[in-house]
C-alpha cells in the first residue's frame, strides 16, 4: 500500500524529509501529479508527503521591498489578490491562464514551478520580475534566484530533504512596462506553444535602462533572453531595429520541435512577441 503522510507544520515536514529512507513525492494541489499518477501508474511513487495543510507555505505578504508568496498559495488566490493585480499584473495574468478555474482553485504557484514543465505558465513572469526562491531544509533555509532553479528537463535545483517554501518578487522599477502573452492552440486551457513575459524600464528620455525577458515552451527549461536584453540596454526605441532584435532572439533560443508546434513557428512567434513587448504593443501594462 502507498504511504501517505500529512505533516501538521513545516518543521515536521522537513524532519520527515531529512529522515526519509527513500524519497517522498511532495504533493499540494495535485493537479499535475494526480493526472500523471493515473496515466502512468507504473511511475506512481510509494511514498507521498502531503503539504497542502501547512499554513507556513500559504498566503501573500506585502513588504516595502515587494511581495512574499507562500509556495502552496493557490493560483486563484494570487490572480484575485488586489496588490498582485495592481503591482504585478503579469503574475495575475499568468495565474488566470493556468488551466480552468477549478484547476486554479487547487493548483499552487510552487507546484507549477516544481513540476518543472518547459511550458509552465507562470515561469516566464517569475523570470521577468526577477523572482527569488526561499528553499527550506531541516537546518534552515537558503535563497536562490529563480533563474538558477531549472537545471534541465524536469530537473530542479532542489536537493534531497528540501522544500520550496516561498517566492519573493520585488516591485517593478518606476517607469517600466510589463508584457505577458501565451500562445496556444485554443484561447483557453491550452498548453503553450510559446509564452513570453517582459519587464522593460525606460528613463524620462525614452532610453532603456533595463530589460528582462522570460520565455517558456521553446527549450528544455524556461529561459531568459540575455543577448536581447544586452542589445536593448542604453538604446532609445527609435534606434532599435526589428532585424537586430530578431537576430538576437535567434542567438538566445533554438526552439524545440514537438507535437504542438514546429521550431520555425516558435522562433517566428517568439520574435514577434519580443518586438511587441519592446514597443509596448498588445498585452502590456504600464507602471508609472
Amino acid at each position: 500500500m502507498p504511504e501517505w503522510i500529512r505533516p501538521r507544520h513545516l518543521p515536521e515536514a522537513l524532519e520527515i524529509l531529512a529522515a526519509a529512507p527513500r524519497p517522498y513525492r511532495v504533493i499540494s494541489g495535485g493537479t499535475d501529479l494526480m493526472v500523471e499518477s493515473h496515466l502512468a501508474p507504473e511511475r506512481r511513487p510509494e511514498s507521498w508527503l502531503d503539504i497542502s495543510g501547512l499554513q507556513e507555505l500559504q498566503g501573500l505578504q506585502i513588504t516595502e521591498e515587494g511581495i512574499r508568496i507562500g509556495a502552496a498559495t493557490s493560483l486563484e488566490a494570487i490572480r484575485r489578490h488586489a496588490e498582485v493585480v495592481a503591482h504585478w499584473p503579469m503574475l495575475a495574468a499568468s495565474a488566470a491562464v493556468t488551466g480552468a478555474p477549478p484547476i486554479q482553485n487547487r493548483a499552487t504557484l510552487g507546484g507549477n514551478v516544481c513540476n518543472a514543465s518547459p511550458a509552465a505558465d507562470n515561469a516566464p513572469v517569475l523570470l521577468a520580475y526577477g523572482a527569488r526562491l526561499e528553499i527550506a531544509h531541516h537546518h534552515g533555509s537558503r535563497w536562490l534566484p529563480y533563474g538558477d532553479f531549472h537545471q534541465g528537463y524536469r530537473k530542479t535545483a532542489l536537493r534531497a530533504g528540501e522544500l520550496l517554501s516561498a517566492f519573493w518578487i520585488p516591485y517593478p522599477p518606476k517607469r517600466s512596462h510589463g508584457y505577458f502573452r501565451k500562445v496556444g492552440t485554443r484561447a483557453a486551457q491550452a498548453i503553450a506553444k510559446v509564452s513570453i513575459a517582459a519587464l522593460i524600464e525606460e528613463d524620462r528620455g525614452g532610453i532603456i535602462q533595463s530589460a528582462r525577458f522570460g520565455v517558456a515552451s521553446v527549450a528544455a527549461t524556461p529561459c531568459t533572453l540575455p543577448t536581447v536584453s544586452q542589445y536593448l540596454l542604453g538604446r532609445a526605441l527609435r534606434d532599435i531595429t526589428d532585424a537586430q532584435v530578431r537576430q538576437r532572439v535567434g542567438q538566445d533560443i533554438a526552439p524545440i520541435q514537438d507535437i504542438r508546434s514546429t521550431a520555425a513557428y516558435r522562433l517566428e512567434i517568439a520574435s514577434r512577441l519580443v518586438l511587441d513587448a519592446i514597443h509596448g504593443r498588445g498585452e502590456s501594462k504600464k507602471e508609472d
